[in-house]
């Protein structure tokens, strides 16, 4: 079964304003869905590592790519297609409570 990769952004105030019952759902989605055995986290702080043309490694604290909310977490999920991984994420406490969820198809050789 195809596997993708999800990126879920929100941030605590947003969070916050949603309602409570709301929120409680999605995370029990949440929990069927780690269940099923997605694997899923929430977000720690991100290293940079680069190593050009093999010259040796060099590290940086914090994100590449900057977006207007912050990164939540992550999930690997597998769906029959892109709209099976699109439903499974719909319900989940990032697209619900005013952030977003990115659904990426992971292409294995």
């Amino acid at each position: 079964m195809p596997l993708f990769i999800t990126i879920g952004y929100g941030d605590a105030a947003d969070y916050e304003r949603t309602d409570p019952a709301l929120r409680d759902a999605a995370h029990e989605h949440d929990a069927r869905l780690r269940e099923a055995g997605v694997v899923m986290g929430v977000a720690g702080t991100p290293v940079l590592v680069r190593n050009p043309e093999s010259s040796g490694t060099a590290t940086e604290d914090g994100p590449f790519m900057r977006s207007d909310l912050p990164v939540a977490g992550f999930a690997v999920i597998e769906a029959a297609d892109i709209e099976e991984a699109i439903r499974l994420v719909a319900p989940t406490p990032c697209a619900v409570a005013h952030g977003v969820v990115e659904v990426w198809p992971l292409q294995t050789p």
